[in-house]
């Protein structure tokens, strides 16, 4: 069979990437232009210089992709992009450079859910995983537990009610006076301390068992840190920010072990920027092993925003034969599964 050469891009919100996925799974290149260090200036993403510095380095990017990939635009079959969910203005920058680029190459458009995206890059690195299996998505506007039935179809069991775990994590993060982003932040600060040391309690939702809910874990911490300003108590960084991470780990680990026990499920992945969060992935792959379920995770780069991911969620599309027209639009509010 002849290969398949994607160019995948993503914008969705503070990095630039491009990347050349050959037949799925194999990355041929990914180049991502990260914006943190301009971001944590203003304590979090300020989507209309997100969307500046898309323009400014997105061709750059792709031409970066090309070369490393060692290829020319002839050798590419599809161009895959993500239209949604995202910063409008920054999803707007990639989906108008595939659609010209699209328009120009005469080459196959595909839109790309950028969960979908995430969901995919356990694709890359292990090559035997294939559906269907649990996955577990975290990240800093998602908290989902689906079920991967085939490329391209999901069945959402649960999400979050209200904050998603990421967001939780850059709040507590900037309360805490540790900064932008929160994520890493914390993980860090947490190896230092004792997670039980304090009793955060763990949101549950009463009429569906594996949604989530995290705005009272927030607004607990950040009561426990007024209630220490007031009596002039020195907060341990450290203890607080292990509590709080077990407090979000219970949360998603419990869910995800439960529902594949329930259901069967011998395969359970993880994606999303939060996924790359030390304690998360250690607790998912004790538990795993106790319960006889193989564990899948991608390398930390592949569960930040990448394009690699993109590439390869549009691999599948491609074969399922979606194609695009250059109507397509950003869609930033945009739910897993919709089209």
């Amino acid at each position: 069979m002849k290969d398949i050469n994607i160019l995948g891009i993503e914008s969705s919100c503070d990095e630039t990437a491009a990347a050349v996925i050959r037949n799925g799974r194999e990355v041929r290149s990914n180049i991502i232009s990260s914006q943190i260090a301009i971001h944590t200036e203003y304590g979090g993403v300020v989507p209309e210089i997100a969307s500046r510095k898309h323009i400014e380095k997105i061709d750059d990017v792709i031409s970066l992709a090309m070369k490393e990939a060692d290829c020319t635009f002839d050798d590419i079959d599809a161009i895959a992009v993500t239209y949604g969910p995202g910063l409008v203005g920054a999803l707007l920058v990639g989906v108008a450079e595939a659609k010209a680029l699209s328009f120009a190459l005469n080459k196959p458009l595909v839109g790309i859910h950028h969960i979908e995206g995430h969901i995919s890059a356990n694709y890359i690195e292990n090559k035997d995983l294939e559906p269907p299996f649990a996955c577990l998505i975290v990240s800093g506007g998602h908290t989902h537990l689906v079920v991967v039935e085939d490329y391209g179809k999901y069945e959402i069991v649960g999400r979050s009610r209200d904050d998603a775990a990421g967001e939780a994590f850059d709040k507590v993060a900037r309360a805490v006076g540790l900064g932008y982003p929160g994520g890493p932040k914390i993980d860090k600060a947490a190896r230092n301390g004792d997670p039980h040391a304090i009793d955060f309690p763990r949101g549950t939702v009463a009429d569906n068992p594996y949604d989530f809910s995290f705005s009272g874990i927030k607004s607990a911490v950040l009561n426990y840190i007024n209630k220490a300003k007031m009596k002039k108590e020195t907060i341990n960084v450290p203890d607080l920010c292990a509590s709080f991470q077990e407090a979000v780990t219970d949360s998603l680990v419990s869910r995800a072990i439960g529902l594949c026990k329930e259901r069967g499920y011998k395969k359970l992945a993880i994606a999303g920027g939060v996924a790359s969060n030390s304690h998360i992935r250690s607790r998912l792959e004790s538990e795993c092993a106790e319960n006889g379920i193989s564990f899948y995770r991608p390398s930390p780069v592949l569960c930040t925003d990448n394009a690699a991911m993109i590439g390869c969620a549009g691999y599948y599309e491609y074969l399922n034969g979606r194609r695009d027209g250059l109507d397509l639009n950003a869609c930033p509010g945009l739910k897993l599964g919709e089209r």
